[in-house]
């Protein structure tokens, strides 16, 4: 397993050494000791998430608050998304930037994002099929959301040749100066 360091040190790229043939492919796709000596922590896993959305969907980017903040491992397991991490923990040096990262089924990469952080994808594929792992339950009372176009964080989204599909609560989130 490559892990590979993004802008923002604690949000990294996991990417497997994947066997194929003929047959078709095996990778080993989580070791708990090799993520952890790469986190430099303990991490428990308590949740899995698996989502199906159609192009143009784009989901994010949220976050939950204490006591119930998640960090999460996400992977793209069918088509291809745009993933990004936004740094919100506002004593931290990367406060307010972002990390952009295409995952997908063929490229087979996970993306560890810590808490303290909002995410979100795009899907670019004709549907996309969006896993991962959570280290705390969802909590509708902790859930919150940032806008996905805020100006001060100027993500640059893909441009799909089409319309985002949103949530209305993506669509009407609160911008990330009113965090």
């Amino acid at each position: 397993m490559q892990i590979i360091k993004t802008e923002i040190p604690d949000v990294m790229i996991f990417e497997p050494k994947v066997f194929g043939d003929d047959r078709g492919f095996f990778f080993e796709s989580f070791n708990q000791k090799v993520f952890e000596e790469a986190v430099g922590r303990k991490v428990d896993f308590i949740q899995d998430n698996h989502s199906k959305s159609t192009q143009g969907v784009l989901r994010g980017l949220h976050y939950q608050l204490p006591p119930f903040a998640q960090a999460k491992l996400v992977r793209c397991v069918v088509g291809e998304v745009f993933d990004v991490a936004v740094d919100i923990r506002e004593s931290s040096p990367t406060f307010g930037k972002w990390v952009g990262v295409h995952l997908s089924a063929e490229n087979k990469r996970q993306l560890w994002i810590p808490e303290g952080f909002a995410h979100g994808f795009l899907v670019l594929s004709e549907t996309a099929e969006f896993v991962y792992k959570t280290t705390n339950y969802y909590s509708p009372q902790h859930d919150r959301s940032v806008l996905w176009c805020d100006t001060e964080l100027d993500i640059t989204w893909p441009d799909i040749n089409k319309d985002y599909i949103l949530s209305d609560k993506d669509r009407n989130a609160p911008k990330f100066k009113e965090l």
